[in-house]
């Protein structure tokens, strides 16, 4: 499904919208453990997990 959405926005349009979203995506992370007292190093481990399940569903393709 990625793929047809790529293919149907264009790469320029895609790599720009994929990136709004992995920001905001971020920055929910961050704010969610910043209410909780979770620290950095646990913060980055979320956001890498984000992005690891990201690459297995193919929504980086």
């Amino acid at each position: 499904m990625v793929v047809v959405v790529r293919r149907f926005m264009g790469d320029k349009r895609f790599i720009k919208l994929r990136g709004e979203a992995i920001a905001l995506h971020s920055q929910v992370i961050t704010n969610f453990c910043n209410r909780f007292g979770i620290d950095r190093s646990q913060r980055q481990n979320m956001i890498r997990m984000a992005r690891d399940n990201g690459k297995k569903l193919g929504l980086l393709a």
